[in-house]
């Protein structure tokens, strides 16, 4: 049924399709259309990554529940995890309209959102309706546009401590390209340095709330080796639990020719595919299985996944490859690689 749905979409605006089939999804869930669709599968294959127990490998990567409001929706599909955002201190629109678009020959796309979401204090609201989701929940974080670099630590600080008591593991978004300046923070000494503050804090709130939280970093696909052999030594230095590799990129290898090529944003799906790899790999070689990695960028098949895990990634993120794909790539990637 998918591709007759996936056609319907797609004839309409890329983000008013976006936000009609999470609606879909909400209310079909809600009716308990999902549950006939997609009953409940048994967990065969749970693995142990950052303390945390994940029913399978396979998650959705943070952007496409934006609001953390289709959580039991989307974990009825499948995923063994599922991670929301990026959240920020405070509401935020976004960019200017239009803002992601399709590229469709190359089951692609381009956004350039800018963390558009509802704030913390509403986002932790959202987790904590969820009602039947027994699956991991990440929480993908970030700084508010208007936050100056040098005051970034304060907006992290704000959203860790948020997130805290509902959140499974806390991501750390440095790395899109959509936010001016952002990944700046990316550089070596600018990481340490918000690594320490969130170690620290994260201390107090393990006592705070009788848990450990996880704390994971995301990085960029376009980091040079000499950028990724640097941070490979703070993330070890600072105590990191997790590395997500990685974001969108903003190269534009494989999409050339495409019309849409020269729109600002992330690019998403196959073409960055063999960047993000070259990143796991370079990350795995240098920590040594001391971080776990968690691949993500251009998974569009099961082969695809098999080299993510062969370069050193412990579990799997889809995002682009789902809007294209749908539930049946979720099924095969969970049943095919658990």
């Amino acid at each position: 049924m998918y591709p007759l749905f996936r056609d319907l979409l797609f004839r309409l605006n890329a983000e008013t399709a976006h936000h009609f089939s999470l609606a879909s999804l909400r209310l079909m869930e809600k009716s308990g259309l999902l549950r006939l669709l997609f009953p409940a599968a048994e967990c065969i294959s749970p693995v142990e990554v950052m303390g945390l127990k994940f029913p399978n490998r396979i998650g959705l990567a943070a952007g496409l529940d934006k609001e953390g409001n289709t959580i039991d929706a989307l974990g009825r599909l499948g995923f063994g995890f599922i991670e929301i955002g990026t959240i920020t201190p405070r509401p935020q629109a976004g960019n200017p309209k239009p803002r992601l678009f399709r590229l469709i020959e190359e089951e692609s796309i381009i956004n350039r959102m800018g963390f558009n979401n509802p704030g913390m204090e509403q986002g932790v609201l959202n987790v904590r309706g969820t009602r039947d989701y027994a699956g991991i929940i990440g929480f993908n974080i970030g700084k508010n546009k208007d936050t100056p670099n040098e005051k970034a630590d304060d907006d992290y600080l704000q959203c860790l401590r948020a997130a805290y008591p509902v959140a499974d593991y806390v991501t750390v978004n440095l790395s899109s390209p959509n936010t001016p300046g952002l990944r700046d923070l990316q550089n070596a000494e600018s990481t340490a340095k918000l690594l320490a503050t969130l170690k620290a804090d994260q201390k107090l709130l393990q006592q705070q709330h009788g848990k450990y939280v996880p704390i994971a970093f995301k990085v960029a696909p376009d980091l040079a080796d000499d950028h990724i052999d640097a941070l490979a030594e703070v993330f070890l230095a600072g105590g990191l639990d997790g590395l997500i590799a990685t974001n969108t990129t903003l190269s534009r290898v494989g999409v050339e020719h495409h019309p849409l090529h020269a729109q600002a944003g992330g690019l998403s799906g196959p073409p960055v595919k063999t960047l993000s790899t070259h990143v796991i790999r370079r990350f795995a070689t240098r920590l040594q299985g001391r971080i776990p990695i968690i691949g993500v960028g251009g998974i569009s098949s099961v082969a695809d996944a098999r080299e993510k895990l062969d370069a050193g990634a412990t579990l799997l993120q889809i995002y682009t490859s789902f809007i294209y794909q749908g539930p049946p790539l979720v099924r095969d990637l969970v049943n095919i690689i658990g």
